[in-house]
């Protein structure tokens, strides 16, 4: 199998839910289930590989409080080398709601402050020549961001290919954020999107056509995923365009759903899988997912 690695975003996860309509301020609301985890896309990646047995590098930070500490922890060994950023670790707060959507309250804490210098410095780079190296989190990486270019470059001094996952930008999808977007995209080899993303990028509503406008503005040879949720997923190479139906399942949590496809895809892109092939195993895994509890990604044991 080729190398793997991820590099982004990690913080505390708090569950909460689910919940609707939304609450009239200033009352208070019991919700039927609550979780405490370790999260972010950078993590839920990661966790993925490790429940699928896969060899993989991981940069990330966290901050020096008592969370960082315990997302440290949980974390081990990739944790170790991680830099300790002076300040409150990045906590989000999803509250779930009946259909299946969620809505994240989020601080900005140690995420702010991963700089190019602490990822050039965490990976081995030649050990990762050949493989993927997934980028998750951009647009709250935004120490990093500005350095992109950087990390793009290095990578393919050393023959891996980037892909990513640009997330939802917190102050939406206004134009400057969709160029800044592009420009990442442009730079990566593999575009990992949900269909509300790629429609923000491309201008295209129709995730099918979406996926092939963007693979248009991406360096020869890239792929192009659209996320459709319950719907599965398309993925666009040169010439070839695959769908992989979702199976249905009882949701129990869909966050992260998005973070266990890209693991388990570049997962199978690693392994030789041919596109199609690729891509249902990232349906497979985030349909699994998110219909476990406590969550699994892959069948039962025999």
């Amino acid at each position: 199998m080729r190398p793997l690695a991820v590099v982004g975003n990690v913080n505390v996860d708090m569950i909460l839910g689910p919940t609707a309509p939304w609450p009239t301020p200033g009352s208070e609301v019991f919700v039927d289930h609550s979780e405490l985890r370790v999260g972010g896309s950078a993590s839920n990646s990661a966790l993925t590989w490790q429940a699928l047995g896969a060899d993989f590098q991981f940069v990330a930070n966290s901050g020096s409080d008592l969370y960082g500490a315990w997302m440290r922890d949980q974390l081990t060994p990739h944790s170790a080398a991680w830099p300790v950023a002076d300040g409150p670790s990045t906590i989000s707060v999803g509250i779930t709601h009946p259909d299946g959507e969620r809505t994240f309250f989020t601080n900005k804490g140690h995420l702010a402050v991963l700089d190019w210098p602490d990822v050039r410095d965490g990976f081995d780079w030649d050990g990762l020549s050949g493989g993927y190296l997934l980028l998750c989190g951009a647009f709250l990486l935004t120490a990093l961001a500005p350095d992109f270019p950087a990390l793009f470059a290095k990578a393919h001094d050393h023959d891996i290919r980037v892909a990513l996952d640009t997330g939802w930008p917190p102050d939406g999808w206004d134009e400057a954020t969709r160029q800044a977007a592009m420009e990442w995209a442009g730079g990566s080899d593999c575009l990992l999107v949900n269909e509300v993303e790629a429609a923000a990028l491309s201008g295209v509503e129709d995730p099918k056509l979406a996926g092939r406008a963007l693979l248009d503005l991406m360096r020869p040879g890239s792929i192009v995923v659209v996320k459709i949720g319950p719907q599965g997923a398309w993925a666009f190479h040169d010439d070839e365009a695959v769908h992989a139906p979702a199976p249905l399942v009882r949701v129990v949590d869909t966050i992260g759903a998005g973070d266990v496809f890209n693991a388990a895809f570049l997962m199978g892109l690693a392994d030789g899988s041919p596109l199609g092939e690729a891509t249902e195993l990232g349906v497979r895994a985030a349909s699994r997912a998110i219909s476990t509890f406590p969550r699994r990604y892959g069948p039962d044991p025999a």
